[in-house]
């Protein structure tokens, strides 16, 4: 039972987990924020995802990419790390369709620095409730 751990639920859990990514040095977050894989991108082209990345970016099908996804992904990806330094970041588990996955690197290229560095660290925490859920689940 959740009362003997030392979080009382997975609410708790995850709720320190991203109070200690809200208190980190924006140093911290950078470094967390790039270490994060590109969708579709060399890690997932060399094999070297994680599990529960290559999962995740197999659900809605980034795994088998159009020639022409691919190319939309790829400049998309590298238009956004040239501008702010920093991988894209979407939570897939938003997402029902590629497509819209697709739509929002495209829109959040236009967006600011600080603007994308709160989005990367939003979407961070939607990746890692994901990922506890799927642990508790087990």
């Amino acid at each position: 039972s959740w009362a003997r751990r030392p979080f009382a639920s997975v609410d708790a859990l995850h709720a320190a987990m991203m109070d200690s990514v809200r208190a980190a040095g924006a140093g911290e977050q950078l470094a967390l924020i790039r270490a994060h894989p590109e969708l579709a991108g060399r890690e997932a082209a060399a094999g070297t995802l994680t599990a529960d990345s290559t999962s995740e970016q197999g659900r809605l099908g980034f795994t088998a990419l159009t020639r022409a996804e691919i190319d939309r992904v790829a400049r998309a990806n590298r238009t956004y790390r040239e501008k702010f330094g920093f991988p894209c970041i979407v939570a897939l588990r938003l997402h029902a369709s590629r497509g819209t996955v697709i739509a929002e690197m495209e829109r959040r290229c236009g967006g600011e620095r600080d603007a994308e560095i709160a989005a990367a660290l939003a979407q961070i925490g939607h990746i890692t409730r994901g990922r506890l859920d799927k642990l508790v689940r087990t």
